[in-house]
C-alpha cells in the first residue's frame, strides 16, 4: 500500500522547465492558484510568467476535479450508509489533491496533480 501512494505521488516535475527567478517572483501568486476558483489570479496577476500559468492550468484542473468530485459525492450520498463513507472519501480525495497542489506551490516545485494533472493545458 505504501508503494502504491509513493508512485500515485509520484507525478511529472516541471520544475526545471521555469527559471528560479520567475519561481521565487511568482511563488505567492501561484499559492493562489490552488484555492479553486481563483485559478485564474496568475493570469492577471503575473501574466508573463510561466510558472504561474503552470498552477493556473493545475488550478483550473483542480476546480473542474472539485465540482465533478462534489457531485458525484452528492449522488454517492444517496445509498444508505455506503454512501456517506464514499462521500467522505470524495471529499478526502479533493482535499489531498488541494493540499498536494499547495505544498509543491509553496515549495517552488511545479508537480502536477496526482492522475488528472496532465489532462490538458488551456494557458501557456
Amino acid at each position: 500500500m505504501e508503494e502504491f501512494f509513493k508512485n500515485l505521488l509520484n507525478t511529472t516535475d516541471h520544475t526545471d522547465e521555469f527559471s528560479p527567478e520567475d519561481i521565487n517572483k511568482n511563488k505567492a501568486v501561484a499559492i493562489v492558484a490552488c484555492f479553486w476558483i481563483l485559478f485564474f489570479v496568475p493570469l492577471v496577476a503575473a501574466k508573463d510568467s510561466g510558472f504561474a500559468k503552470f498552477y493556473a492550468n493545475q488550478g483550473l484542473i483542480l476546480f473542474i476535479t472539485g465540482i465533478i468530485l462534489s457531485v458525484a459525492g452528492g449522488i454517492l450520498s444517496h445509498v444508505p450508509f455506503v454512501g456517506f463513507i464514499l462521500q467522505l472519501l470524495v471529499g478526502l480525495v479533493s482535499l489531498g489533491m488541494f493540499v498536494f497542489l499547495l505544498v509543491n506551490a509553496a515549495n517552488g516545485k511545479a508537480k502536477e496533480l496526482p492522475i488528472v494533472g496532465g489532462v490538458f493545458t488551456a494557458f501557456k
